[in-house]
């Protein structure tokens, strides 16, 4: 089932519940998918990586957003933020643990012989290849870092 049938199908049921917080971060992903099948010029339907990769960034704007109205002591803008990133990061596939994510990082390091942190960017990518959307970007860096400056 493609990504916009299930956004679909949960709009219903949030519709049926009367659930207005997921409702709203329901309409939201339907509306970036749309846009994301306008921009690519042709009506054509978005591959998977593409959808996670736009999954992805709606979670990651919903926390940014979230982290800023926190520091500003706005609980009452952060709260609706985080819940909504929750209603999204349903349709996101499982993400990998740190242990995990550790694991391919050092496999990534082995792999390309790396010992530096001027090796960063191979690691990352391979690292990014294999997590392909199970693992946010800035953990994997943080974890990078870590491995290679011991």
């Amino acid at each position: 089932m493609s990504l916009s049938t299930q956004i679909m199908d949960a709009m219903k049921i949030a519709m049926k519940a009367k659930d207005q917080q997921a409702l709203q971060a329901l309409r939201s992903v339907k509306s970036a998918i749309l846009i994301a099948q306008t921009e690519s010029g042709a009506k054509q339907e978005l591959t998977d990586d593409e959808e996670i990769k736009l999954l992805q960034k709606l979670v990651k704007q919903r926390k940014d957003s979230a982290v800023l109205y926190s520091e500003q002591g706005r609980k009452d803008l952060s709260e609706p933020e985080l819940a909504e990133a929750a209603v999204i990061e349903k349709f996101l596939p499982a993400q990998l643990s740190e242990q995990e994510v550790e694991k391919l990082v050092e496999e990534a390091i082995a792999q390309t012989g790396a010992s530096s942190m001027g090796d960063m960017g191979k690691v990352m990518g391979i690292v990014s290849g294999k997590a392909a959307g199970r693992a946010d970007g800035k953990t994997i860096s943080t974890i990078v870092k870590q491995k290679l400056s011991n």
